[in-house]
């Protein structure tokens, strides 16, 4: 499959002439990353992940295009955009569905811990194809599945680069790509991938940058 990288964590796929979006955000192109998509998943309502307005005209635009979120998310967008409700559907940890000719399992249910004082949301993680894995704002490591291609958070409020380079060793895809950079510059980028690549690959994670608007084969 092709996937291609949009700024911060977006995530656009696409198989046998079908699309799939992961977490169009506020931060993300999102109107050029939905063009003819079938399916959006979200993995949480914070902004970066989903511009609201975006996957409404999207579902208002598109009649084919269905969406799938946590129970908050897809009940905003429910009265948002009324009339594609049925093409609205609520994803729960742990399950399994198929969407544009995807095979999607859900992992995790909650975000990471910012601080405790700000309120903990609902988070799901979506693999696709036994391939592709979009943590969202988690380190969630899907269990008995072997990823081939995981997107890595590279840098969040609820994080640290250490926190970082345990979730690629733990995890131990052959391939890595980062997501969630949408708030580093160069500099910071750099540091954080340079222990990323080099920690990754002494347990078998060949990592590599991609800007946004860059795509590759996976």
């Amino acid at each position: 499959m092709k996937l291609t990288k949009y700024t911060h964590a977006c995530v656009r796929l696409e198989k046998n002439g079908r699309v799939l979006v992961l977490d169009p955000g506020t931060f993300s192109e999102s109107a050029e990353a939905l063009a003819g998509a079938e399916a959006v998943l979200v993995t949480h309502e914070h902004g970066d992940h989903i511009d609201v307005p975006a996957v409404v005209a999207a579902l208002k635009g598109n009649r084919d295009l269905a969406v799938f979120a946590p129970a908050g998310v897809a009940d905003n967008l429910r009265q948002e955009a009324s009339d594609a409700a049925d093409r609205i559907h609520t994803v729960d940890p742990v399950s399994a569905f198929e969407t544009a000719g995807f095979a999607v399992r859900s992992f995790g249910g909650q975000h990471a811990l910012i601080h405790p004082q700000i309120p903990v949301v609902a988070n799901i993680g979506f693999l696709l194809d036994e391939n592709v894995y979009h943590p969202g704002d988690s380190f969630v490591i899907p269990d008995g599945i072997s990823v081939r291609t995981l997107l890595v958070p590279i840098h969040a409020p609820w994080s640290k680069a250490a926190e970082v380079v345990d979730f690629v060793i733990g995890v131990r895809a052959p391939r890595a790509f980062q997501i969630h950079d949408g708030l580093l510059n160069g500099n910071g980028l750099k540091i954080v991938e340079g222990h990323v690549k080099r920690l990754g690959a002494k347990y078998g994670t060949e990592y590599q940058h991609l800007a946004a608007g860059e795509s590759v084969e996976v």
